[in-house]
Order: C-alpha cells, then sequence, then structure tokens
C-alpha cells in the first residue's frame, strides 16, 4: 500500500455561554494547529454552540453565520476542518458534523442517527452514514453516543474508510462523568477491531449547572496505541501523524469475505448505504 501521510488534530474545549465565543475558540485553534502542520482538525460535538441542556431559542441565521466563520478559517488556515454544529433543514434542526475543506467548502454533512435522551427534545435524526475524504483519504464519522453501535463504523471501513473521526461532549452529574472515561476504552476496541485510526475529541471540565464533561480527547492507532491523549481537566489540542498505510483495514475486510453465508447480506447492506450517499462504494 503507498504510504500517505495525514497529520491530524483534535481539538479538547470547554464551551462557552454565547455562539461568538465559541466560534472565537475555534478560528484561534484552527491556526494554531495549521501552524503546527496539522492537514485537518476535529472539534467536540456542537462546538459551535456548545452542547446544552436547552436548545431552544437558537436562530438558524446566527448559526449559519457563525460557520461560515468557520468555513472561512479553514480558506485562509489552509486546513481541513471538521466541527460540531445544530444545522437547520426542511424545518427541522440536526446534530452534525460539517467537513469545511482547505478551500472552505463544505464538502459533507453528517447528521447524527442515534439521538441520545437530551438530543431527542430538540433534534431530529439523520438517515445517512457517513464517508468522505480527507485530502484524498476515505473517512468516517459517529457522533457521541454513537460508538455504542459499532456497525455505524464497521459499514463505512467496509466501504473503503481508513479514519474515524468522533466529536463528543459532555453534559453529566461528576460521578456520570467519571465512569464514562472507562467506557470510553473502547475507542482503542473499535480502532483494532476495523484496522483504522482514529480521532476522538471531546469538550472538557465544568458545563454549568453542576454538570461535567471527561475530556480524554484522543487519537488511536490500527494497533490500539494511544497516539496523543489530552487529560480530563484542560482545555488542549493534540496531535499525531497517521501513517495511512497502516491502515489496511485487514479485519474489516475479512469479515466481507467470511463466513460466506453473510457475504450477501454484506453487499446488500453496502449498496444500500452506497444509495443513500450517492457515492460509488469502493472496496
Amino acid at each position: 500500500m503507498k504510504q500517505i501521510q495525514l497529520r491530524v488534530a483534535a481539538a479538547q474545549m470547554r464551551f462557552q455561554p454565547t455562539i461568538a465565543r465559541n466560534v472565537r475558540q475555534i478560528v484561534e485553534r484552527v491556526h494554531a494547529a495549521a501552524r503546527r502542520g496539522a492537514d485537518v482538525i476535529l472539534f467536540p460535538e456542537c462546538a459551535v454552540t456548545g452542547y446544552r441542556r436547552e436548545f431552544t431559542g437558537l436562530e438558524p441565521q446566527a448559526v449559519n453565520q457563525a460557520c461560515a466563520e468557520v468555513a472561512r478559517v479553514a480558506r485562509e488556515a489552509h486546513c481541513n476542518v471538521l466541527v460540531g454544529s445544530p444545522t437547520f433543514r426542511n424545518g427541522a434542526w440536526f446534530n452534525s458534523l460539517l467537513f469545511f475543506d482547505r478551500r472552505g467548502r463544505e464538502a459533507f454533512r453528517y447528521s447524527k442517527i442515534h439521538l441520545a435522551a437530551w438530543d431527542r427534545r430538540f433534534f431530529a435524526r439523520g438517515n445517512s452514514l457517513a464517508f468522505f475524504r480527507v485530502d484524498g483519504v476515505p473517512a468516517t464519522a459517529i457522533i457521541c453516543h454513537e460508538r455504542r453501535f459499532p456497525e455505524l463504523v464497521r459499514l463505512p471501513v467496509m466501504m473503503g474508510a481508513q479514519i474515524v473521526f468522533h466529536p463528543n461532549a459532555g453534559l453529566d452529574t461528576l460521578q456520570v462523568s467519571r465512569a464514562k472515561r472507562r467506557g470510553r476504552d473502547g475507542i482503542a476496541v473499535r480502532a483494532f477491531e476495523n484496522q483504522v485510526y482514529y480521532v476522538f475529541a471531546n469538550s472538557v471540565g465544568h458545563q454549568g449547572n453542576g454538570l461535567w464533561s471527561a475530556g480524554d480527547s484522543k487519537i488511536v492507532g490500527p494497533d490500539s496505541r494511544i497516539l496523543a491523549l489530552a487529560n480530563n481537566r484542560d482545555e488542549t489540542v493534540i496531535q499525531a501523524e497517521c501513517d495511512l498505510s497502516q491502515a489496511g483495514r485487514q479485519y474489516a475486510r475479512e469479515a466481507l469475505a467470511q463466513p460466506a453465508f453473510l457475504r450477501a447480506a454484506w453487499k446488500q447492506m453496502l449498496t444500500l448505504c452506497g444509495r443513500q450517499l450517492r457515492l460509488k462504494i469502493c472496496r
């Protein structure tokens, strides 16, 4: 496999009470990551607005203007940016991840399918898996709660994805927040069982009203080794070099071939995924 290097960054941030202040943080971190040579930077779930207990009163125009600022900094810094934000479409709000390429173009948008309890009070469900390319590298994404649904990663990896982007946001009591840290060990498992890179960007610290987020943003290699790890207290940007020749998707490809009696079922699922994505599946 041809050696392709991708320098990835994950921003761990404490959400601010206004959209403008969140966007200011995003802009600063994109420029900082680009100066350090990052090709792409991932921000947490709903980083543009902050992940909230209550999203009512959100104005589409204000959110769109904020996202336009993120697109602008992607273009200025010549850096790919993946940022979480609510998006408004056909009269409904979605919990989305927006991908702005180095030109500042929105190259892909993924909307969360499996909604957590607080999501369901405000957001509609997405209806398509994520598959896109970052500087030519096939990639996929899930959002927060969706780490509990391994098929959302396995199917796009079968389609060719070599890297998983996972924005997260915590809004829990301190006790629950600490417990979730242990559950996130599964991130390394997901990377290993698919033989891909995995980038996890989380919010951190006190979120107000006695609620917390555990941080622990990380970048994991296909062999499950942690390449970069943030702590559970501080805002930071972590970074790692990904050698995509190591992301061979071996176990996902083997699962596609064996057992033989499942081949037709896998093929049918991948065809349906491709139709939803309107792309030609490349394996």
